[in-house]
């Protein structure tokens, strides 16, 4: 590795709740993600002449091979574009519903959800858009050559990589899943054991996928050999998916959702994605209350986020969709006069039960396991991307001859409308299930600019916490005046509407604050441990000097940003 390539590895020794550590300087471009190796990929890249969208898929295609938990090839995402002059665009890859897919195949005979049925088995996998999504984020907006950017990633899987403690650690959350499916066992287990710390990792069946791709063009997965192992996958174990479903597949360029927050520009995802339209509308309600007064971790100012949180989630329930299926009114739900008369219904000192709080009417007009990563090339071009397997390793299921896990998307749709999903939350009739729909995400991959500058580049895997993560993110940095290390590895509390209760982390809030909060008549979760919210990777460039900053979240051990 090159003497110029600065990198910094944040170990989970490193107090999350303390004095952090500073963030990783560099002075031309700079990559972080939730592996320090798939980060060394993407600036590599960089260094090669590529941009930062060039960076962003072989970074994308590395994850497949260094962190299978979420980074994928049998999943789908979004991705946030700002080009140095200004233009801003996004890619929606988010995976589709098969075509035999129906409003009622998660339901009994009664019409009553069947638990566990949207997430385990083949039923749950979704027609994955994340080749196609790095395709076409390639073919408008890279330099590169498709092949250079899968290259290193098949290198990768070839030549194989030292495994860490982390990840041997969580390849032991695994065990429930593999244990029904014979070739994850095969892949991920070694003598009938799970993979140890140090042992070196080869994946010869995804280097042959990725070979193939690389090849013969991002199609391949969709109408190639690829496709056909994965279709064959689905047949003999009575999956949903078809060559007809894969071929049809396409990612979409979408407009991104814009906002301001005193004097920044945020961009940020449209539906399909909900958290584009909840960070902002957030925001939004927000502006209007001194926060930095308030102190950072008062419970004056966390009673205040967590009304709001209320609210938006409230309307996300009631109104967001694949805009393909459903009328989203984007406009309308981030309008200045809809968002005032929201935030004016927050008492600063009384909590309104989640019972009492309902969607809004805004005007009809015109939206587990996640990873995210942040790339700024030399030019100024940024893009934010967060792709997901669902869960931690999706399904379970790896594709037979292919090498690569599928996801468990399908648990992301409503099976039924109002009924609750694995992260508790209950979504509408707008997320039921239909051939072809594209189920509503949480992903918020967000950039900031100032006076038509850069300022910051922030996302989070989560699940239905992540808006709100990339929320405190943005308060932390713009309010307090954190510099993006202090601001990523700061304390978050979560609140999504239903069920009524606060999430906050071990250690995270204090029995005063605490009290404080529950005197305002929050309710807060108690478990001992409630674990962490979030796992952020972010880069903010430095005022007067332009240097990239990068933060990889001290909760990812294996996280790290990697510049020069």
């Amino acid at each position: 590795m090159s003497r110029l390539i600065l990198s910094i590895t944040l170990s989970l020794a490193s107090a999350a709740f303390g004095a952090s550590p500073r963030p990783v300087r560099a002075k031309h471009a700079i990559v972080t993600s939730a592996s320090g190796i798939a980060s060394e990929t993407g600036a590599a890249i960089l260094k090669k002449g590529g941009n930062a969208v060039d960076a962003a898929v072989a970074t994308a295609f590395a994850l497949a091979v260094t962190y299978p938990t979420a980074g994928n090839i049998g999943g789908g995402g979004f991705m946030v574009i700002r080009m140095n002059d200004g233009r801003a665009t996004t890619i929606d890859y988010r995976e589709t519903a098969p075509g035999k897919a129906s409003k009622s195949m998660f339901l009994d005979a009664k019409g009553n959800v069947i638990e566990g049925a949207s997430k385990t088995g083949h039923r749950s996998v979704g027609v994955p858009g994340t080749v196609a999504g790095m395709a076409l984020a390639l073919e408008k907006y890279g330099k590169l050559k498709w092949r250079d950017v899968v290259e290193p990633a098949r290198k990768l899987a070839s030549d194989g990589f030292l495994v860490s403690h982390d990840f041997a650690r969580s390849l032991k959350s695994l065990d429930g899943k593999a244990k029904n499916f014979e070739e994850t066992r095969r892949v991920f287990q070694k003598s009938g054991a799970y993979l140890q710390e140090g042992e070196l990792f080869r994946q010869p069946d995804l280097a042959a996928t990725l070979a193939r791709i690389a090849e013969k063009g991002p199609r391949e997965f969709y109408e190639g050999r690829t496709a056909e192992l994965l279709a064959k996958e689905m047949s003999a174990h009575g999956g949903l998916i078809t060559v007809d479903d894969l071929r049809q597949y396409r990612a979409i360029e979408r407009a991104p959702v814009r906002g301001t927050y005193r004097g920044y520009e945020l961009i940020s995802m449209a539906p399909t994605s909900s958290g584009g339209f909840l960070l902002l509308q957030m925001l939004g309600m927000l502006e209007r209350f001194d926060l930095a007064s308030l102190g950072h971790n008062s419970s004056a100012k966390y009673h205040l986020l967590i009304e709001a949180m209320k609210r938006s989630y409230a309307d996300r329930a009631a109104f967001v969709g694949d805009p393909g299926f459903v009328k989203v009114p984007v406009a309308g739900l981030l309008s200045r006069t809809y968002i005032e008369s929201r935030s004016k219904s927050i008492d600063p000192d009384r909590a309104t039960p989640s019972e009492r709080v309902r969607e809004g009417s805004p005007a009809k007009s015109e939206s587990s396991e996640t990873t995210h990563f942040s790339v700024v090339d030399a030019e100024g071009n940024a893009v934010s991307n967060t792709y997901t397997l669902r869960d931690g390793y999706g399904s379970g299921i790896t594709v037979t001859g292919a090498g690569f896990l599928l996801n468990n998307v399908m648990d992301e749709f409503a099976a039924k409308a109002g009924a609750p999903n694995a992260f508790g939350f209950p979504a509408g009739e707008a997320n039921t299930i239909a051939p072809g729909k594209r189920p509503v995400s949480s992903q918020t991959p967000t950039i900031a600019a100032k006076d038509g500058k850069l300022a910051f580049v922030v996302g989070t895997p989560g699940g239905t916490t992540i808006p709100n993560t990339v929320l405190q993110v943005v308060i932390n940095m713009i309010d307090h005046g954190m510099n993006v290390q202090e601001a990523v590895d700061s304390p978050r509390i979560h609140h999504q509407w239903l069920p009524d209760q606060v999430r906050f982390e071990k250690f995270g809030v204090a029995t005063d604050v605490r009290r404080g909060l529950e005197s305002r008549g929050q309710k807060l979760q108690l478990e001992k441990d409630a674990g962490t919210i979030g796992m952020v990777h972010a880069i903010q460039i430095e005022a007067g000097t332009g240097v990239r900053l990068g933060a990889s979240d001290s909760r990812s051990a294996d996280g790290r940003a990697v510049g020069y």
